[in-house]
């Protein structure tokens, strides 16, 4: 085993997915077109929500920021992995290692915070919509838009910073597909153990409150649903909703494995695994699941492109 003294001027070798892979060239083409699905996708649901006023409305403000936070997460751990790959060049510099845990840290972060917000605004529509303006009114969507960044921000400076300040002398080989907390800290030649233990409480506090919030707005959601006398109010409903769960199944299920289940559990494999699940694979069906299946979102993506051609075929 390579031993080193990481300071600043050393850094490390991301062992990834794509390294550790009996089929990498088709792994790395698999991460790559989800890369690009995510980039346009998402880029496609930002224009679409900035450009048609109808969609100016908390629900879609919401999920603008959960489209900008999913093409940043991706964009912070995608382009470099592959790159990397084809160049045979899997080196990360000390301050790069940081920088990508602090980003990757708190574009997480923030997106489990705005899908418990993202909950709460589908529980007042559908529970409690008389007062939907005025429980969810533009102030309060953008409180908690800035909640999630200012929260999510100051949790990943204090946990990337205690991280990065470890002496690292066992190996300079990240088996990982980026910088993250846990693979980092089996590289660590201090005692870890208190540290991994506020790592795993870290987990607990962020990930399961929010998780309970969002099953308990659905649990209550399902409830009134199942008593409108209107089928198609209850169909929109429930396909709303429907898709809202699945992006909190595929999300809170990678990070999870990731900071929650038992070290004895974890291994390499899965490790990257999960951590592809929840920082590639998801950012990229997020918006096909909001899209596809909402008829609001359809209808201004025609009216946006519309207007597009129209404009086009005039000169």
């Amino acid at each position: 085993m390579e031993v080193c003294n990481s300071t600043l001027g050393s850094g490390f070798i991301l062992v990834g997915i794509l390294d550790d892979s009996d089929f990498p060239q088709l792994i790395c083409a698999t991460i790559t077109t989800l890369y690009f699905l995510a980039m346009t996708s998402n880029g496609l649901l930002l224009l679409v929500i900035t450009m048609d006023a109808q969609l100016h409305v908390p629900m879609y403000l919401l999920l603008w920021q959960l489209s900008l936070m999913d093409l940043l997460l991706t964009s912070v751990i995608t382009p470099k992995a592959v790159i990397d790959f084809l160049l045979k060049d899997n080196t990360i510099s000390f301050g790069g290692c940081a920088l990508q845990m602090f980003l990757a840290l708190t574009l997480g972060t923030a997106e489990d915070l705005l899908l418990s917000f993202m909950a709460y605004d589908r529980y007042i529509a559908i529970c409690h919509p008389l007062n939907y303006t005025i429980l969810m009114s533009q102030k309060v969507c953008w409180v908690m838009i800035a909640t999630s960044w200012i929260l999510a921000s100051l949790s990943a400076l204090g946990y990337s910073m205690y991280t990065m300040q470890y002496p690292f002398c066992k190996s300079r080989q990240i088996r990982h597909l980026f910088c993250e907390i846990p693979p980092l800290l089996k590289l660590a030649c201090a005692d870890t153990s208190t540290y991994k233990l506020m790592v795993y409480l870290m987990g607990v506090t962020l990930l399961f409150p929010a998780l309970a919030a969002i099953l308990a707005s659905y649990t209550l959601i399902l409830l009134t649903v199942l008593h409108m006398p209107s089928n198609e109010g209850r169909k929109k409903a429930l396909v709303t909703c429907s898709s809202h769960l699945t992006v909190v199944g595929m999300w809170y299920g990678g990070a999870i494995v990731m900071y929650v289940l038992p070290s004895s559990f974890h291994s390499p494999k899965q490790d990257n695994i999960s951590s592809v699940f929840y920082t590639i694979f998801t950012p990229a069906l997020n918006p096909l699941i909001y899209s596809l299946r909402n008829k609001e979102v359809t209808g201004a993506l025609r009216r946006v492109f519309g207007k597009k051609l129209s404009v086009q075929s005039t000169f």
